[in-house]
C-alpha cells in the first residue's frame, strides 16, 4: 500500500505550501488539490462517534452516536453544493455503502422499544400524532395507530476499545482504497486536524505522515481579519487582537501532545527562510531523494511565498495589532532571520 500524506494546520497557518510541495515530488497525487476531507474529525464524524461510544457510553448515547453518525455521512456523500462534501464524487460512489456496512457491523442489538430522542417531535410527527388522536377517538379507542417516532429502530452497541479501533480502522481503509491508496501516494488536505493527532495510532498503518504547520500568529490573524475576508471567506477567529491571542492560546494549549513518528512539525516559515533544510526533512520523511523532486518550486515557490510572511509590517495599523499579539504571545512568534516588508501586489 503506498503512503497516507495529510498538511494539516490552524486556518490559515499554511499547510496548503505542504500540499504544493509534496505534490511537485514525482508519484504523489492530490487527487481534489486543497479540498478537505472532514470525515473524520468534523461534528459527528468519526472521532465524536468513538469518544460517545468509548467514554460513558449507555443505550441511548450509542443510539444517538450512531444515527447522528449515519446521518452526517449521509449528507457529506450526496450535499453536492456543500463544499467539505460530495464524497459520491470527490471519495468514492461506495463511500456510502461502506459506511452502511460499518454501522452494522458496530451495532450489537436492534430492541424493539423506543426512548425520548425518538419522541422529540417535529412538525410531521405533530400532525401524525392529531391523526392518532382523531382516530383514536373516532373509533372508541378500538384503533391505536402506531406512535409517529424520528426513526423507528434503536441501534445499540457498546463495544471495547479493541473492537472499536479494529472496525474504524478497516473502515478508514476500505475508504482510502476507494480513493486510490493501493495505485498511488495520496495527499489528503486537513483529513486530520492537529487536535486530533494523538489519535493517529489508533487509526492508521506506518503509511500515514502527517506534515502539522505552524505560523507566527500575528501573520494568521492579519489573514484571518484582513485577507480572506477581502475574498469572502470566514474563518472563525476572533478580529480584535487581545480576544485572538486568548483564543488561540486556548486553542494551542488544548491540544493533547503526541509524539507519534508519524507525525513531522514544520513552521510554515521555515519553508520559505529554511527552504533546503525543510526540503531535505519532506525527502527525510517520505524516504525519497531529492531527484524525485522532479517538479521543483512549479507549486510551492519560497520567491513568492515569502510575500506571504510579515505581513503585520505591511501598514501601521497591522503593526499595532500585532504588537498587541506579540506581547500576549511571546511564546508563538517566529523568530524572523530578517525584517521584510512585503509587495502587496505579490502576495496571495
Amino acid at each position: 500500500m503506498f503512503q497516507i500524506i495529510v498538511p494539516t494546520g490552524y486556518m490559515g497557518s499554511g499547510s496548503s505550501a505542504i500540499t504544493d510541495l509534496i505534490s511537485e515530488i514525482e508519484g504523489y497525487d492530490a487527487p481534489n488539490g486543497t479540498f478537505e476531507y472532514v470525515f473524520l474529525h468534523c461534528p459527528n464524524g468519526v472521532f465524536d462517534l468513538a469518544d460517545k461510544l468509548l467514554i460513558g457510553n449507555n443505550a441511548l448515547r450509542s443510539d444517538e452516536a450512531l444515527h447522528s453518525f449515519y446521518h452526517t455521512m449521509c449528507e457529506l456523500h450526496s450535499k453536492k453544493y456543500w463544499w467539505v462534501a460530495n464524497y459520491r464524487t470527490r471519495v468514492s460512489p461506495n463511500f456510502l455503502r461502506i459506511t452502511e456496512e460499518y454501522i452494522e457491523q458496530l451495532i450489537q442489538f436492534k430492541p424493539n422499544f423506543y426512548w425520548y430522542q425518538q419522541e422529540n417531535t417535529n412538525t410531521r410527527m405533530f400532525w401524525q400524532l392529531c391523526v392518532k388522536k382523531a382516530v383514536s377517538l373516532l373509533t372508541f379507542h378500538k384503533v391505536q395507530l402506531p406512535k409517529p417516532l424520528l426513526y423507528p429502530e434503536v441501534w445499540l452497541s457498546i463495544p471495547s476499545q479493541e473492537e472499536f479501533y479494529r472496525l474504524t480502522k478497516e473502515y478508514i481503509r476500505k475508504i482510502m482504497v476507494e480513493i486510490g491508496v493501493e495505485k498511488r501516494n495520496l495527499v489528503l488536505d486537513q483529513l486530520l486536524l492537529p487536535f486530533n493527532l494523538f489519535r493517529v495510532d489508533d487509526y492508521f498503518d506506518d503509511n500515514l505522515h502527517v506534515f502539522s504547520v505552524t505560523r507566527d500568529p500575528r501573520d494568521v490573524f492579519i489573514i484571518n481579519k484582513y485577507v480572506w475576508p477581502a475574498k469572502n471567506e470566514v474563518v472563525p477567529f476572533p478580529t480584535d487582537a487581545e480576544q485572538f491571542a486568548q483564543f488561540y492560546r486556548r486553542m494551542r494549549q488544548s491540544e493533547q501532545q503526541s509524539d507519534s513518528s508519524k507525525i513531522h512539525r514544520f513552521a510554515f516559515e521555515d519553508l520559505i527562510y529554511r527552504y533546503d533544510e525543510s526540503l531535505q526533512r519532506v525527502y527525510d520523511a517520505l524516504q525519497v531523494s531529492s531527484q524525485a523532486h522532479t517538479a521543483k518550486r512549479q507549486c510551492f515557490d519560497p520567491d513568492r511565498s515569502i510575500n506571504n510572511t510579515q505581513l503585520f509590517l505591511v501598514k501601521d495599523q497591522y503593526r499595532k495589532e500585532a504588537q498587541i499579539i506579540a506581547d500576549l504571545l511571546p511564546e508563538y512568534l517566529y523568530q524572523f532571520p530578517y525584517e521584510r516588508v512585503p509587495e502587496i501586489g505579490r502576495t496571495f
